[in-house]
């Protein structure tokens, strides 16, 4: 279990700690390399995506979000630099000063001033900026994420100058301490492109999702992985050395198939036993059939990478009726829907997180202000929980996870008496945060998702982890 919820942006500190900027989890993080120690910076960000030492020791960073750029001193004091960058992502610090990028289709590289004056402009068209540095030649690079180029371009500003196009999906530039350039790519393999005097080299790791890199005084190469969390020494071969363990960055919806086999929708990837799959934005999650079907951040919903309905807002839970047709929780826009040849609406309710069936096949629906209901007759089948999520029906009983308190209860489905069948659940508060900017997905809702085994055991996901509870019937 990894103590990351994905690992962003990571640099170096004047204490000689590697430090990370957790996206998902909302928090920088500081480690101790020869330790694997990992202590948490508070702190007012949200959303941090990279972070930069300037040369007092000040630490900057880009919270991604909100739109926000902040500065933390030495003493651990936090000031605002900026709230005027659109989703500020990469960052640099060039001796006192201080450079921002923006991850949005047409962004701009920016000069910020810490002490105060007006953002200046160095380059705008940016297809996706990310993670830059200054090289040994004086210039910042950076890379075009959608066009699969590097550019740089002087501190002082000039013409963006195009260094290296045909990149493997570049999500971060990075320098050795020899001054050979890395560029990361942000994809399943784990591919580092290293360029050094015009000639190339492809260096592949296994890393999923690589995020940015930092090296140390002896040259070691450290990368970081969005998806996967974690820290992991690189050599030059491409063999790595976990050094912070990976794990899951949710995880959100979990389902188990008649094999028993436990899926997790981990936003970016689809997590299985014999290892995670790319699927962006993943959150609800289903297997019946032989098919999974899901829910996306984006609206979408696919049963095996097919789509089946777009434009949806906010849907999390899903499930599958009897007829075939997929059920799903649109929490955006308080209704529960059915998805066949076409996108009909069911019910209505404030917020609606999961649905379930029952042996009956009928529709029971969580909704997070406090209340489970069943559509079909509009019955409340429970109130006054705090903050119901996931739903199960396993027999006589609805399973539900009460977020609030942390713990699962058991409802029985006609004397409504209930029991609890696990509490002190990891769970974590949320934090209030938008779910869009810009057109960019920003963070997700949580979704604690809960999910019954052929052998009627209880799947629950928690901070990191999916829980496994030994099935048991009350009276």
């Amino acid at each position: 279990m990894s103590p990351f919820r994905g690992s962003n942006g990571i640099a170096f500190g004047p204490d000689g700690r590697l430090y990370v900027a957790e996206y998902l989890g909302g928090r920088i993080s500081a480690v101790d390399l020869a330790t694997a120690q990992v202590d948490f910076i508070e702190g007012p960000v949200q959303s941090p995506d990279d972070l930069a030492f300037g040369a007092d020791g000040s630490m900057y960073i880009t919270d991604l979000v909100p739109g926000r750029v902040w500065r933390r001193d030495p003493q651990g004091e936090y000031t605002l630099v900026s709230d005027e960058v659109k989703v500020p992502n990469g960052i640099a610090c060039v001796g006192d000063r201080l450079f921002v990028n923006e991850m949005r289709v047409g962004g701009r590289l920016l000069e910020l001033f810490p002490d105060g004056g007006e953002p200046v402009v160095l380059a705008e068209g940016l297809m996706l900026g990310n993670a830059m540095q200054l090289g040994p030649d004086g210039c910042l690079y950076y890379p075009h994420m959608l066009t699969n180029e590097v550019y740089r371009i002087p501190p002082d500003g000039g013409t963006p100058e195009l260094v290296a196009e045909d990149v493997h999906e570049p999500v971060a530039v990075r320098f050795d301490r020899e001054g050979v350039l890395m560029v990361l790519s942000r994809g399943v393999d784990g591919i580092i492109t290293r360029i050094d005097q015009g000639q190339r080299k492809i260096i592949t790791t296994g890393v999923m999702c690589l995020d940015n890199a930092a090296f140390d005084s002896d040259n070691r190469m450290y990368v970081s992985s969005y998806a996967g969390g974690g820290i992991a020494e690189v050599y030059p071969d491409g063999r790595t050395r976990q050094v912070v363990p990976s794990g899951l960055a949710g995880p959100y919806g979990v389902t188990v198939d008649s094999d028993g086999t436990v899926y997790a929708a981990d936003h970016y990837r689809v997590v299985k036993p014999t290892g995670p799959e790319l699927a962006i934005f993943t959150h609800g999650i289903v297997a019946a059939d032989g098919q999974l079907h899901v829910t996306s951040q984006y609206g979408d919903v696919r049963t095996d990478g097919r789509e089946r309905a777009n434009g949806l807002a906010q849907p999390m839970g899903i499930a599958v009726r009897g007829d075939g047709a997929l059920v799903v929780a649109e929490a955006g826009a308080g209704r529960v829907v059915a998805i066949d040849t076409d996108v009909t609406v069911l019910a209505s309710f404030d917020s609606p997180i999961d649905v379930a069936f029952d042996a009956e096949q009928r529709c029971y629906v969580s909704d997070e202000t406090g209340t489970v209901h069943r559509i079909d007759d509009g019955v409340v089948v429970a109130s006054a929980l705090a903050a119901p999520q996931g739903l199960a029906v396993h027999g006589d009983e609805l399973f539900v996870v009460e977020v609030g308190l942390r713990r699962v209860l058991a409802i029985h489905l006609e004397t409504g008496e209930r029991r609890v069948v696990a509490d002190d659940l990891p769970l974590s508060p949320e934090r209030p945060r938008e779910l869009f900017v810009h057109g960019m997905p920003g963070c997700p809702r949580r979704f604690v998702g809960l999910a019954v085994a052929p052998d009627g055991s209880l799947h629950v996901s928690g901070d990191g982890s999916v829980l496994r509870i030994p099935g048991s019937q009350g009276s």
